[in-house]
């Protein structure tokens, strides 16, 4: 008899079965008083471990901890660093080898909302558990710490996937899961993760600012000004606002382009600025563009 045919669906899943058994080789069980607490992502060979800030709660830089690999082998991992805005937490493997399977990291940038994604971590004690999903948003949440960008999924997520990772169809790292939010997912980006790691710090403006409404008067026929803006309600002294010559009173209409409808999208609009960021201002009824260059921070305000 002749062989049966493989289709593409076959195909597909033996492939993505290969994928996922090489990512298996870089997540760890990161421990906490000899317990499973979470999971982390080898970073890179050498053993550096990036998991979840809460997976190491009150554990300080320099204090110990121990993870797990695939394999069974134990290591001692000193808490290097820890970042309450993101939930990140940075892990060095103490007398590893120097060739552990690190993962590959993929750009976050490029996720689309439908594209399939995997994660893997230890739900319940269940060492190495998969689950699939596909990526339902991109957005920003709201938390007690401020505003951080997150990956939104439908992967099923339970204690013990923290700090592990979401891959990507190709078995990259885009995301370090974090959270549930609701019945959604929450991953830490891997681009921001990678700025993290690096000491990147955030865009600052240097404002408060309070959503007003613009009058009537204002909206003349064929302008472009919007119904509402947001008022410079206090500057950061010697922030980048003040030095650039705004004032308290100050109306914004405008950043790079976008109307600023709430301060939450100021936020969002200066996180994804670089060096600099062009707004539209409005002083006295009169309106001018102002170029500033922004400074560094923890948060991007």
């Amino acid at each position: 008899m002749a062989p049966e045919a493989v289709g593409p669906s076959e195909r597909a899943s033996s492939a993505s079965a290969e994928m996922v058994g090489r990512a298996h080789e870089s997540v760890v069980q990161v421990r906490a008083r000899g317990r499973g607490a979470g999971a982390g992502v080898l970073w890179d060979k050498e053993g550096l471990v990036l998991t979840n800030h809460h997976v190491v709660t009150g554990r300080r830089p320099g204090s110990k901890t121990s993870v797990v690999l695939r394999d069974g082998r134990k290591f001692d991992a000193e808490v290097v660093k820890r970042g309450h805005d993101l939930d990140l937490a940075l892990l060095r493997v103490e007398s590893g080898p120097g060739d552990l399977p690190a993962a590959p990291v993929g750009d976050s940038s490029s996720l689309r909302v439908g594209e399939l994604v995997y994660a893997i971590g230890h739900p319940w004690g269940r060492l190495g558990a998969v689950t699939t999903g596909v990526v339902s948003g991109l957005g920003v949440v709201r938390g007690s710490r401020g505003r951080t960008r997150y990956v939104q999924s439908d992967v099923s997520l339970a204690p013990g996937n923290s700090g592990g990772p979401l891959l990507n169809a190709r078995g990259e790292v885009v995301g370090i899961n974090a959270m549930i939010f609701g019945r959604l997912a929450l991953s830490v980006p891997s681009n921001a993760a990678s700025a993290w790691l690096a000491g990147e710090r955030r865009p600052r403006l240097g404002v408060g600012t309070l959503p007003v409404e613009l009058p009537a008067s204002l909206r003349s026929a064929g302008t472009t000004m919007p119904k509402a803006g947001l008022m410079v309600a206090a500057l950061e002294a010697g922030g980048s606002a003040e030095r650039a010559g705004l004032l308290v009173g100050d109306v914004l209409l405008g950043v790079n382009d976008w109307i600023p409808a709430s301060p939450e999208f100021l936020l969002d609009a200066i996180a994804d600025a670089r060096d600099s960021v062009r707004l539209r201002v409005m002083r006295g009824g009169k309106i001018s563009f102002v170029d500033i260059a922004l400074g560094t921070s923890g948060r991007a305000a």
